[in-house]
């Protein structure tokens, strides 16, 4: 891909951002309240919001971001033009809300979008009014993590790890999970609600898989096992946080998840009975009511 040009999309609600030269997709709704930022998760996009953003919309300025690598954002060759981590990310958020919000923010993430989310609050001070976590991604593979693991886990990884970085085998295995049964089978895991896996969630996720480009980042970030971790990052964010789980989240158990409740700068710790790792999607009835009296209560 070009840093030109966005693969061919048909939501005519998708804006676009030059960053670093790079196209970068991100959709908006509302136009007056607090300023909103919503990141997607791994393989997703600013389409993950899809459910939100309206109801949201209705009382703030909201912002929907594909970050480079996914969704309708460019995919430039990981290394030679970019490296794929949460300090790259973050920086795409920081700029995000300087050039295109031009105000401090709330941040709302979902599994690897929150970590992304905290690494721009935790850069970037002025940046975060404050921060929504849904279900963010424990990183339990991250090299300072193997070490809890029995050694058979610890030397699977390892060794999957280099087998993808071998590109043929790893754009093979790439093109055998991006096919709509095998996504339906996974989302099917990650949600506990079947009837929330539409065929309109499929194709939204499906589509970017398509792109040039996409393969290349699906390996890199396999591959990256460093970075902060979430017990890094809470610590020291400059501002307040609240955490929502599902209960049922099959691949960032709650009860790990827990302990994240005692740090200092988490007001709330939110469990969602029945619900898998992507409540927002899965249950927006719930979720959006959670987030609009929270925003509420902390705009100035």
């Amino acid at each position: 891909m070009t840093p030109s040009s966005l693969p061919s999309r048909p939501d005519a609600s998708l804006k676009t951002w030059s960053w670093r030269g790079f196209p970068i997709a991100y959709q908006t709704q509302g136009q007056q309240g607090a300023a909103v930022v919503m990141v997607h998760g791994f393989g997703a996009s600013s389409g993950h919001w899809r459910k939100n953003l309206p109801v949201l919309g209705e009382t703030c300025r909201c912002y929907a971001i594909d970050l480079i690598g996914f969704g309708a954002s460019a995919k430039p060759k990981p290394g030679a033009e970019i490296s794929y981590t949460f300090e790259t990310w973050g920086e795409q958020i920081a700029d995000f809300c300087s050039e295109v919000v031009g105000e401090p923010v709330f941040l709302v993430g979902n599994s690897i979008g929150c970590i992304a989310a905290m690494q721009a609050a935790v850069a970037h001070p002025n940046l975060a009014l404050g921060i929504v976590a849904i279900d963010f991604s424990l990183r339990r593979l991250h090299d300072r993590k193997q070490a809890e693991l029995p050694w058979y886990r610890r030397l699977s990884a390892l060794l999957a790890q280099k087998l993808l970085n071998i590109e043929w085998i790893g754009h093979f295995f790439f093109k055998q999970l991006a096919k709509p049964k095998v996504v339906r089978n996974i989302l099917l895991q990650a949600y506990k609600r079947p009837e929330a896996v539409t065929n309109e969630l499929i194709d939204l996720l499906m589509e970017p898989a398509q792109d040039s480009g996409a393969a290349d980042v699906f390996v890199a970030f396999t591959s990256y096992s460093q970075g902060p971790l979430p017990e890094d990052l809470l610590p020291i964010l400059p501002c307040s946080a609240i955490l929502l789980w599902g209960t049922e989240d099959p691949w960032e158990p709650i009860e790990i998840a827990r302990q994240f409740a005692d740090y200092p700068t988490v007001e709330k710790f939110i469990p969602l009975e029945g619900l898998g790792h992507c409540p927002q999607d899965e249950a927006p009835e719930i979720v959006n009511p959670i987030l609009q009296e929270w925003i509420r209560e902390h705009s100035v």
